[in-house]
């Protein structure tokens, strides 16, 4: 940023939020200058959602002050912050999936012509326009619903920018996105901060942070650790992952290889659709089968059909050796297959349930009964969740809070917990570390490397190369709905990965 000026689009002085049993966030202050972007960076559960929600009025703090324009204000509203100009794109979909993209770029600003009427027609142009001036192409008559997460990511920006913020708040937008896709929202945004559009930017990928910030906040169990400046500080990878952890970070640590034993899964003749290729595939035991490819490639369309969530038209599924007909998860799951989804918040929790009752539900015959078998043990069942919730270091204050107020890894490691919990033999993660700090990786890999070690499988889908080198016995590169390469040991590299992705490679 050039000569920064002296005045804040906003600022944030000695925040204090306490949840039950959470101290949340523990006087912190945050400034942002007009055409800035400063970054916040913190392990799941530092408080980076608690502060934004709070600048954008979503959460009251107890304690502390917000400034906008000289005006000082104990706690904002949804409406005051969004008068003041401050806007929100939040990791989460909160997009209406059955009208066009234009639509849901006006939403609750409608074009209006004669006689109060909405003009479609008029709402489509200014959407295009919209579109347009970001670089992005996308028809804005086509339905959300049929857009790709990427497209959809498109859709929330361009809303937030269609009410002009002076403040524009991104929350891991880039969580869903290949490197490409990746660099193409990067861009973006440093456009958008030329415009003089102050940009507070959260993710969990540490390059995009060095490479973008002007400025990077650093919070750890609630409290600021540090503002670095980067025009004026030599900062690294290693060093932000240090204080954001207080400990040094290896990252993605290259698993041990394993011999592969059995066949656990084996799929012959695949087809997704009509016009599509057929895919086969094995999965052995005691290995960590990596899933590559570009979004839309097909990756997640092909492993949701194996565990019956997904369209299916043909091919033959084998499960230790026996063919299996595999209809819809329930079946997959009796089978001894458990899929860990991407989007966790849409299809991986029930959100208003308490952690406990997130991790049994799709194992509650694996629990014991009493009173003559006709009722659940409750005291059995929250004796084995508590030794899962510590095996995990799942941050909670208790096995009974809904799981919607746990931070996004929290929430993710409960996921894990469930299968593990239901003592499934075939895990299906699909992007296995989206939205989470260094430190959780961390953990989150351990614990693949241990079910493997164990006799466990693994496919893991992985827009994360580093991840898919470090952590695959093998990996599949999906093109176009089809497995266009097999990568073992020493073939299993950035270069081959994305040469082949792209095409390039034969």
């Amino acid at each position: 940023m050039n000569g920064a000026p002296k005045k804040f689009a906003i600022q944030a002085e000695n925040i204090s939020k306490i949840f039950p049993g959470v101290q949340a966030l523990n006087q912190v202050s945050f400034d942002l200058y007009p055409g800035e972007i400063h970054c916040i960076v913190g392990e799941n559960g530092a408080g980076k959602s608690t502060l934004i929600k709070i600048l954008s009025g979503f959460l009251k703090p107890d304690r502390g002050e917000i400034i906008v324009d000289s005006q000082r204000f104990k706690a904002l509203t949804p409406h005051q912050a969004q008068t003041l100009g401050i806007q929100v794109v939040y990791q989460e979909n909160i997009l209406a999936p059955t009208v066009s993209a234009a639509e849901n770029v006006f939403a609750g600003q409608e074009k209006v012509g004669n006689f109060g009427l909405i003009d479609h027609q008029k709402t489509f142009e200014e959407a295009e326009k919209i579109f347009s001036s970001l670089g992005v192409k996308l028809d804005s008559r086509m339905l959300v619903e049929n857009l790709s997460p990427s497209e959809q990511q498109f859709v929330k920006i361009g809303r937030a920018l269609a009410l002009q913020p002076r403040v524009l708040i991104l929350d891991e937008p880039t969580a869903m996105f290949d490197k490409q896709e990746a660099e193409a929202v990067l861009s973006l945004i440093q456009d958008i901060s030329q415009r003089g559009i102050g940009v507070i930017y959260i993710s969990h990928r540490l390059e995009e942070i060095i490479d973008i910030a002007h400025r990077i906040t650093v919070l750890k169990d609630g409290q600021k650790v540090a503002c670095h400046d980067i025009k004026t500080e030599q900062i690294n990878l290693d060093y932000i992952a240090r204080e954001m952890v207080g400990r040094e970070v290896k990252f993605f640590q290259k698993k041990k290889q394993t011999k592969k034993g059995k066949v656990a899964l084996e799929i012959k003749n695949l087809k997704i659709k009509e016009a599509g290729p057929e895919v086969s595939f094995q999965l052995y035991q005691g290995e960590i089968l990596g899933i590559a490819g570009l979004i839309g490639s097909g990756r997640t369309e092909i492993m949701k059909a194996v565990f019956g969530a997904g369209q299916k038209l043909k091919g033959e599924v084998s499960v230790a050796g026996k063919k299996s007909q595999i209809r819809n998860p329930a079946e997959a799951i009796q089978l001894g297959i458990g899929f860990i989804t991407e989007d966790r918040q849409k299809t991986g929790l029930a959100l208003n349930l308490s952690v406990i009752k997130n991790t049994t539900i799709v194992g509650l015959n694996k629990l014991p009964t009493s009173f003559f078998n006709l009722f659940l043990n409750l005291p059995q069942e929250k004796l084995i969740v508590q030794q899962l919730v510590e095996e995990l270091a799942i941050k909670t204050p208790s096995l009974e809070q809904e799981i919607r107020f746990l931070s996004g890894g929290n929430q993710q490691k409960v996921i894990l917990g469930r299968w593990l919990f239901k003592n499934v033999d075939i895990f299906i993660f699909d992007e296995p570390t989206i939205g989470i700090d260094v430190s959780a990786k961390s953990e989150i890999h351990k614990l693949m490397a241990n079910l493997v070690d164990n006799g466990k499988s693994i496919i893991m889908i992985s827009s994360e190369m580093p991840e898919l080198v470090a952590m695959s016995d093998r990996v599949l590169v999906i093109r176009e709905g089809d497995i266009v390469a097999e990568l073992r040991a020493e073939e299993i590299t950035e270069e081959n990965i994305i040469l082949h992705a792209f095409g390039v490679k034969n």
